[in-house]
C-alpha cells in the first residue's frame, strides 16, 4: 500500500480555522466542499497603504507552519519594493499610486494555450488556500506571513506548457506614473524574475493575491506576486503582468545588475556567504535575537531532490 506523507506545512482539518470565522467582502465563501463561486475577488481597490482599510479576503482552508506570525504592521511598512524607493519604509510610503485594479495578467511563450487573465476573476473557480510561510531575505532579516493564493503550477497548467518549455519567466509592471521609484537607475526596468519550470510547478510555489486574510497591500505586491518561499525573497516578484514559459534560462534583473552577489537560483543556504555579508544568521522582523539560518529556509525535505547532484557554491 503506497504511502503518502504530508507536507510539513500541512494541518489537519480540525485545526483549520472554522469557516464561520472567515471573513468576506464579496461572498467568495464557497458551500460545501465546492471551489469559489464566478465571483470576482474582493476589488483590491482598496488595497493602499492603510492596512487597516483593506477588503476582507479568507480561504477555506489553512495551512500552517505553527510558527508565530510577524505581525501585519510589520509586514506592510517593512518591505523591498524598488519600484517605490529603496528605503524599507519607502513602499509603504509611496504605494498609493499603484492602481491595482483593473489588472490583467498574460501567460504565453512556449505554451499550446495563451492566456490573459483578468486578475479580478483570476483565482474566482479555484479554492483559495492560506499557507504561513517564512519570507527570507537576502539582508539577513525574515517573516512568517499568511498568504492566500492558488499553486502557481494550477494557473500555468490551464495555459498548457509545451514540452520544449524549461524555465519560467516573470515580468512586473513598469509604469513611471504609478511608480516613482522607476526614476531610479539601480535595476534595468521592468523587473524579471524566473525559475526552473520544476520550481515554478512545485506545490510550495504559491500565486498570492492576499495575505492575513486581506487582499494584497499596494507595497507587498498587489494585486497579484509569486512566493517561492526556500528562496530569498527578491525572487518572489511583485505586481506581475506577464508570465512566459521559455526554453532558455531567463536573464533576470539582479543576476544582470549583480552576478557575483545574486545569482540566479537564490536558495537560502547559510553556507554560501553573501560578498559583502554572511548568510550563516538571520533576525526574525519584531526580535533582538538572531537565529541559526536553514538550509532552504526550512523546507528542504520538500525541496533538496529538485538540487541532487548539483554544486549549490555555483549554482547559488
Amino acid at each position: 500500500m503506497p504511502i503518502h506523507r504530508r507536507p510539513s506545512w500541512h494541518i489537519p482539518d480540525r485545526e483549520a480555522t472554522p469557516e464561520h470565522l472567515y471573513i468576506s467582502r464579496r461572498s467568495l465563501m464557497a458551500a460545501g466542499g465546492a471551489a469559489l463561486a464566478a465571483t470576482p475577488l474582493a476589488s483590491p481597490a482598496a488595497a493602499g497603504t492603510d492596512v487597516t482599510a483593506l477588503s476582507a479576503l479568507r480561504s477555506r482552508r489553512t495551512r500552517s507552519l505553527k510558527e508565530a506570525l510577524t505581525p501585519l504592521a510589520a509586514v506592510a511598512s517593512y518591505n523591498n519594493f524598488y519600484e517605490f524607493g529603496l528605503d524599507k519604509g519607502d513602499p509603504a510610503r509611496n504605494a498609493h499610486t499603484l492602481r491595482p485594479s483593473p489588472w490583467t495578467l498574460a501567460i504565453g511563450g512556449m505554451v499550446a494555450r495563451p492566456l490573459t487573465l483578468d486578475v479580478d476573476r483570476l483565482i474566482a473557480r479555484l479554492p483559495l488556500e492560506e499557507r504561513v510561510y517564512r519570507l527570507r531575505c537576502v539582508e539577513g532579516w525574515s517573516m512568517v506571513i499568511p498568504w492566500i493564493g492558488v499553486p502557481l503550477s494550477a494557473v500555468l497548467s490551464e495555459a498548457q506548457p509545451l514540452g520544449s518549455a524549461r524555465f519560467v519567466r516573470f515580468t512586473t509592471l513598469a509604469d513611471r506614473a504609478q511608480m516613482p521609484g522607476l526614476a531610479s537607475p539601480v535595476l534595468d526596468w521592468p523587473y524579471r524574475e524566473g525559475l526552473r519550470i520544476d520550481e515554478a510547478m512545485h506545490p510550495l510555489t504559491l500565486l498570492a493575491v492576499g495575505l492575513y486574510g486581506r487582499v494584497l497591500p499596494n507595497q507587498n505586491g498587489a494585486p497579484v506576486r509569486v512566493v517561492v518561499p526556500w528562496k530569498y525573497g527578491f525572487k518572489s516578484a511583485k505586481s506581475i503582468v506577464r508570465i512566459d514559459l521559455v526554453g532558455n534560462q531567463p536573464l533576470t534583473s539582479w543576476v544582470q545588475a549583480a552576478p557575483r552577489e545574486y545569482g540566479f537560483y537564490s536558495n537560502v543556504n547559510p553556507n554560501v556567504p553573501h560578498p559583502r555579508w554572511s548568510q550563516a544568521r538571520e533576525r526574525r522582523i519584531g526580535e533582538i535575537r538572531r537565529r541559526d539560518t536553514q538550509m532552504f529556509n526550512g523546507y528542504g525535505e520538500e525541496v533538496a531532490a529538485l538540487y541532487r547532484g548539483m554544486d549549490l557554491t555555483r549554482f547559488f
